[in-house]
This record gives structure tokens, C-alpha cells and sequence, in this order.
């Protein structure tokens, strides 16, 4: 007679055993062929019943350690998302429905007739995500030399509101997904424990040629032998000790003698991890990796190692669009206070006001202040300035070589050309590049004399800057930075942090010899490989596919542009009375973007209306979070954890105590 356990058992195996796949009633004699089916899903099963368990393990641990969302990548915020809702749509299901899900497990699994032999046979052939151990691994700090095109990104830096990605950002996730380093949070965007530095802060759409980077990375040399363990607290332990790691040390010796030839010793480039190759294969196409440095001086920082920064910013000649002569207004109606022709830069007048930033001077008037700073010496030194044409780069425009296109003094050679702005310095302020290209490009076009570099250099006559726009993100480029032996320096040219009170430490007259030679010694990508250069996969060619599609774009956008500004004879009038002159009051200004802006009459810049100084600026900012000004708010202790406080405080409280304070006076200049 068949016990009452497995006649209930029985009973819902007929029940269910159509949902599973296995048709039909059950005898005693058909529990073969069932459970037969339910081996191959048993996996399935320890699966779901670990699940909660796991579940559980990472909910206690968050509690200890929350996350940290506010450094999480929109990937990973997006997939946590889903993850919760999906939480959120389990836990919501009907009490009858998870009492009627339980009550089928069960069944399930006590239908699983297998051995504990044939489960540990099955977990064997399963395949499992090696879990990476960093005990295993060596780290070294190295440096990475890397380009990037920045028209896609937010900048350098990662910030996590922002709605384009940012360099960091895809930096993290390449080093992450390598394994080249290994947080305890990958998903959070971290570089403290690595001992990151960085030399620029590239702003939004601004690319780099020479932008470098310091990481503690792991590594492939081999972690140090371990000492032999003693046990026992006697002498003759201890003498038994030192023979024996004696005999083992003359064993070893021996041994390394006869397979010396066999095992060399370990090179640190040739056996070494092949970090450009690594990181090129995970970051996206306008990311390239170009040279690694093994070799690092003592205290190395990307940041204050760094002596001098090289910026171009490249523009074309003309600037923008001409019009032809028959088109063009007289000279008194454009504004421009010398001959020339609309569209075409006088690029001997620009050169004049560039030599003119050369050597130390206060760049106030040229850069964007930012209160939360609180920087108060804008003295920089910078080594050379000048305009430079681009010999190796053209792409005919031929409507452009006809006499009513041309400038009154004629122009030699095809255009357009390209030029750009080549400036060396130490260090620059916020925006202060864009700045210098702004106002270089009103003394082109004629609407300034050179000589107002000199007067906005001049802060003691003029404190405030006027109010103008800087010049487009997209042509600027960090071109290199350089990193020379410090005995090649003043000693006072940077020093290496900054002492808390919000005063920068930037000294500009220290900083000696401004013929700098870089003294790390880089590992180009194709000096341990050629084919890592010019392979399948190869940085060439891979940036050779990169600049082929914008070249076609830039061809085809070319030959369009020439097509239609030679096809109609605008000598026809098919319209009487059509206007053949622009308005009156309305003339062309080049402020650094693609095309021209239409202004009115030109403002002289010390005509229009001057912004707050740098120390109205700063004060306004700590007025806003309740100090009577600047130098009481710096004097204070952790002032700038202090501020923080203060507007955690206000966000609980719906209602920003600084919010004025928070947007820099000057924003309209942008």
C-alpha cells in the first residue's frame, strides 16, 4: 500500500506536470520519466533558492556601506533602476500567489531524486565567472599620455549631473573592466585609493593631443617571496631556523646557476601588462592611449610635476564667409577702424597683440572667475605666444581666389588656410585661453588696435573687465605637457598643494628656464610592437578610420560649398528692386564660432559695461553663505567643508541660503 506522502506528492505531479512539459497522468512506475525532466532543470532551481539568500548578503552589506549614487555613471544608475522596479513588481505579487509559488518549489524540489554525487558531477561541468583576486597581483604607479577629440564629452573631469559623458568617466570604465584596478565599488567613480593625479581640466568640447594622467595600475611583475614562517620560541628553534633557510638559500643559489639560461629575469616593459593596448580596446574610438611611463621621479604628480602646458587654438583664413564686393557696405558703415575686407583676419595685427601676453602679467581681465575658488593672484607667466599657419593642411575653396573675393592687398597662395593660436605657459586660469583668442579676433577683423591687449593687462587703470564673449570651445586643443627635471626649475615654481586658506600657490616669477625639456622617458605605442601601430587593430590604424570619416564630410562638405557660391550669377536681377546691399546697422563679427554673428554698430570693448572685480566676485560668495566677506570666510578652518555644510543644509530645507552667490557675476561675459 502507497503511503499518504507520496499519493499528495503524486496528485500535484499530475496537476502540474502539463506546465512543465511532461504530458499525461502519473503511476508510480512513470516517476522516472518526470524526474529525468526535472534534472535538467535543477540548476535552475539551486539558483532560485540561493537567490534570496545572495539577495540578502548585498542588502546587509549596503546597509553598513550605502551606495554612493551620486558618482555612478548614467549606465549603472540606469541598470540599478531596472533592478529595483523589478524588486518592487516581486515583492507587489498577490499573498495567494507567492503562498501558491512556495507550495510549488517545494513540490519541485522534492521531486529531484539526484544524488549528491551527480549535483557536485553537474556543478563541475558548470561554468562560473572566475572571481578576480588583487592579492594575486603587484601594483606600480605609472603615467599614461593620452589624446581625446572633445566635442562629444563634458570635459576631463567626471561630474555626475551632467548629461554628456565625460573623459574620466570612460576612463574609470576601461581601468574597471581590465582589471588594471579593482574598487570595491566599480559602479562608483572613485580614483582616490589609486593615487590618480591629473595635469589639465579640459572644459566642456575641448580636446587634447598631450593630456597625462598618474594611476597606481596592477601589474605583471612578480609579487616579492614570501619569509619562512617560524614556529617556537626557542633557541634551538631559532638555530634550526637559520640552518634551514641557510641550506635553502645554498639550494637556491644552486638551482638558479643551472637554469639561469632558462628563466631571465623579469623585464619591466617587455613582460609587462600592455596598458595602451589594453585601455585602447575598451575606450571609445575618439579615446586613444598613446604612451605609458614606467619610470617615474620620486613624489610624481600629472599635476604639480607638471612646468609648462601647451595650448592651439586653430581657426581658419578667412574666418567666415565673404561677401563679394559688389555686396559689401562702405568702410564707415562696418565698423572696422582699418581697410580690409569682411571675413579676412589681419594676421600680422594679430600676431603684434599675441607677442604682447608673452612674459608675467595678470590675467584677470582674460578668464572667467569662479567665487567657489576664491583665487586672488591672477599673475601667470607665460613663455611664448604667437600665430602660426598649418604648412601640411589644406582644402581648397577656388571661388575663393576671385578678385571680388579677395582682400584690397590681394592674398597669396590657395585658401582658405589654417592658422593657430600657439601659447606656452605654466598654468592658466578658467577660460583664460578663450579669452586671449576673443579679443585677438576683434583686433583681426580691425575693431580693436593691438594695443588693447596691453590696456586690458593694465589692472590697476582698469580692474573690471569688460563685458565680451569668449571665443568657441571646439578648436582649442591641451597640445602637450611637459615635465622637466626639477633641477632644470626655480624651486619656487609650484608648490605642490595649496595650504588650505584659499589662496593660490602659483608663483609665476619662480619658475626659471622656460626652455623645458620633457624628462620622462614615454613608451610610444609602436616601440614595443610595430604592429601595435599599423596591426588590424593598430592605433593607426585605427585613427586612420577615425580621420577618413570626418575627412569625406569634410570634403563633401567642401565641394558643396564651392558648388553653390560659383553656380548663380548674381550679376542677374531676376527681381526689380531687390536688395543689393545688407541692411543698414547691421554688420558681420567673428567671435571664434563656425560662422559670423550679426551685430549692430560695434562697441568699443571699454564702452560697454564693465563687470564686478575679482573682489566684489568673491566676497558676494561668501556673503551668501553668511560671512561678512572673502578673508573672513578663508581665514575660517575648512572653510570649503564648512560651505558644503551649509548647502546640505539649505537643500534639506527647500530653499538654497546662497543661491545667487552659487553663478558667478560675470556669467553673461559667456
Amino acid at each position: 500500500m502507497i503511503s499518504p506522502g507520496p499519493i499528495r506528492t503524486l496528485c500535484l505531479l499530475n496537476a502540474i506536470g502539463k506546465a512543465i512539459g511532461v504530458g499525461g497522468t502519473f503511476s508510480k512506475s512513470g516517476i522516472g520519466e518526470f524526474t529525468s525532466k526535472l534534472n535538467r532543470i535543477k540548476f535552475q532551481l539551486r539558483t532560485f533558492t540561493k537567490t534570496p539568500t545572495l539577495a540578502s548578503d548585498e542588502a546587509s552589506k549596503m546597509v553598513h556601506k550605502p551606495a554612493n549614487y551620486d558618482r555612478w555613471p548614467k549606465e549603472s544608475l540606469v541598470k540599478r533602476v531596472m533592478e529595483l522596479e523589478e524588486e518592487l513588481k516581486r515583492r507587489g505579487q498577490a499573498p495567494e500567489i507567492q503562498r501558491q509559488e512556495r507550495a510549488e518549489e517545494r513540490a519541485l524540489a522534492a521531486a529531484v531524486t539526484s544524488t549528491e554525487a551527480d549535483l557536485k558531477a553537474a556543478e563541475k561541468k558548470k561554468k562560473k565567472a572566475a572571481k578576480f583576486d588583487p592579492g594575486k597581483y603587484s601594483t606600480r604607479l605609472i603615467a599614461l599620455k593620452f589624446a581625446y577629440l572633445g566635442k562629444n564629452y563634458n570635459g576631463f573631469e567626471y561630474q555626475s549631473s551632467a548629461k554628456m559623458p565625460s573623459i574620466e568617466e570612460e576612463l574609470w570604465k576601461a581601468l574597471v573592466k581590465s582589471c588594471l584596478i579593482f574598487p570595491e565599488r566599480p559602479d562608483e567613480v572613485d580614483f582616490g585609493p589609486w593615487e590618480y593625479s591629473k595635469c589639465g581640466r579640459t572644459d566642456r568640447g575641448v580636446s587634447a593631443f598631450g593630456q597625462v594622467i598618474g594611476i597606481r595600475v596592477r601589474s605583471n611583475k612578480p609579487l616579492p617571496k614570501g619569509e619562512p614562517e617560524q614556529t617556537g620560541n626557542g633557541k634551538d628553534d631559532v638555530v634550526m631556523a637559520e640552518a634551514a633557510q641557510q641550506q635553502a638559500e645554498d639550494s637556491e643559489k644552486a638551482a638558479a646557476a643551472q637554469v639561469d639560461h632558462q628563466k631571465p629575469e623579469w623585464d619591466p616593459i617587455a613582460d609587462e601588462i600592455p596598458y595602451c593596448r589594453v585601455l585602447n580596446r575598451l575606450l571609445p574610438p575618439d579615446i586613444r592611449v598613446m604612451a605609458w611611463a614606467p619610470d617615474l621621479p620620486p613624489d610624481f604628480s600629472a599635476r604639480f610635476s607638471c612646468r609648462e602646458r601647451q595650448y592651439r587654438y586653430f581657426f581658419t583664413q578667412p574666418a567666415f564667409a565673404p561677401m563679394p564686393s559688389t555686396l559689401e557696405p562702405p568702410l564707415a558703415l562696418s565698423g572696422q577702424k582699418s581697410g580690409g575686407k569682411q571675413g579676412w583676419l589681419d594676421i600680422d595685427m594679430m600676431r603684434k597683440a599675441a607677442k604682447m601676453f608673452e612674459g608675467v602679467h595678470d590675467f584677470r581681465n582674460f578668464c572667467k572667475i569662479d567665487p567657489g575658488k576664491q583665487i586672488t593672484n591672477f599673475s601667470r607667466h607665460i613663455f611664448e605666444s604667437d600665430i602660426v599657419e598649418v604648412k601640411d593642411l589644406e582644402s581648397d575653396l577656388p571661388y575663393l581666389g576671385l578678385p571680388e573675393f579677395q582682400p584690397p592687398a590681394g592674398s597669396d597662395g590657395s585658401h582658405p588656410k589654417v592658422y593657430y593660436f600657439h601659447v606656452r605657459g605654466s598654468a592658466f586660469l578658467w577660460h583664460q585661453i578663450r579669452h586671449m583668442v576673443a579679443v585677438l579676433f576683434l583686433v583681426g577683423q580691425g575693431l580693436e588696435p593691438p594695443s588693447i591687449v596691453q590696456q586690458l593687462l593694465d589692472v590697476e587703470k582698469n580692474p573690471r573687465k569688460p563685458n565680451y564673449v569668449m571665443a568657441d570651445e571646439v578648436p582649442l586643443v591641451l597640445w602637450d605637457c611637459i615635465f622637466p627635471k626639477l633641477s632644470n626649475v626655480g624651486a619656487n615654481a609650484v608648490v605642490p598643494g595649496s595650504s588650505g586658506d584659499g589662496k593660490d600657490s602659483h608663483d609665476p616669477d619662480g619658475e626659471g628656464d622656460v626652455e623645458m625639456v620633457d624628462s620622462i622617458d614615454w613608451v610610444w605605442m609602436g616601440e614595443d610592437d610595430p604592429m601595435s601601430l599599423y596591426g588590424a587593430q593598430g592605433l593607426v590604424t585605427e585613427l586612420w578610420g577615425t580621420w577618413r570619416e570626418r575627412k569625406m564630410d569634410e570634403v563633401l562638405a567642401n565641394r558643396l560649398l564651392n558648388f553653390v557660391a560659383n553656380k548663380p550669377d548674381i550679376g542677374r536681377r531676376l527681381i526689380k528692386g531687390a536688395s543689393s546691399a545688407p541692411p543698414k546697422g547691421i554688420k558681420k563679427v567673428y567671435e571664434g564660432g563656425n560662422k559670423a554673428q550679426f551685430r549692430g554698430t560695434y562697441t568699443p570693448l571699454f564702452k560697454r559695461q564693465l563687470l564686478a572685480s575679482a573682489e566684489e566676485v568673491n566676497n558676494k560668495y561668501a556673503q551668501g553663505f553668511g560671512f561678512k566677506d572673502a578673508e573672513e570666510m578663508t581665514k575660517t578652518k575648512n572653510w570649503r567643508s564648512a560651505i558644503r555644510e551649509r548647502k546640505d543644509k539649505n537643500k534639506k530645507g527647500g530653499r538654497s541660503q546662497a543661491e545667487g552667490a552659487d553663478t558667478p557675476v560675470e556669467a553673461s561675459s559667456s
